[in-house]
């Protein structure tokens, strides 16, 4: 078993790069364990809060946590994979699409959902105090963040995985 800080261990990992489907199996194990990450669980820092769980070669973990203001604005994570498990509350996942309005879906506490690294997409909040299990394979390294200006054109803006995301004006 791979271990943390904080208590407990994590579930086991493969010592490799997970697919998207072993991505979400993994982080939905994980989400039935709250000893490995409520430790890192705050709504008392003004904004959304996020915190690095576990990182290593193969897998990036982190434990977000929303209210309805939050939005990530649009992003992608360049060549990692993702899973997100909702463990409190609900957030909600928008899909742009060219020509109309966004594909928006809120995801209640107990479901999981996870993409590969073509997918761009924007989450927030849902519901005041909820709560997010996100892993990523391989690490994430950098992120592509968009703003689409006046005018539709859509730009990307290379970003660090340590940045917060959040919108960004065109």
């Amino acid at each position: 078993m791979t271990t943390v800080a904080g208590p407990g261990a994590l579930p086991a990992l493969p010592g490799r790069v997970l697919t998207p489907k072993e991505l979400q199996l993994w982080v939905a194990e994980l989400a039935a364990h709250p000893e490995h990450w409520e430790h890192l669980v705050r709504h008392d820092t003004g904004g959304r809060h996020y915190a690095s769980l576990y990182r290593d070669g193969d897998i990036d973990v982190w434990v977000l946590c929303w209210n309805v203001r939050d939005d990530t604005g649009w992003h992608d994570h360049d060549v990692s994979s993702g899973a997100v498990a909702v463990v409190r509350g609900a957030v909600t996942e928008a899909n742009p699409r060219i020509g109309g309005e966004p594909a928006t879906r809120v995801v209640p506490a107990g479901r999981t959902f996870a993409f590969g690294p073509d997918h761009i997409h924007r989450m927030g909040g849902a519901v005041d105090g909820s709560v997010s299990l996100h892993a990523y394979s391989p690490p994430l390294w950098r992120m592509g963040q968009y703003s689409i200006s006046g005018d539709g054109v859509l730009r990307r803006q290379a970003v660090s995985y340590a940045d917060e995301l959040r919108p960004i004006d065109a």
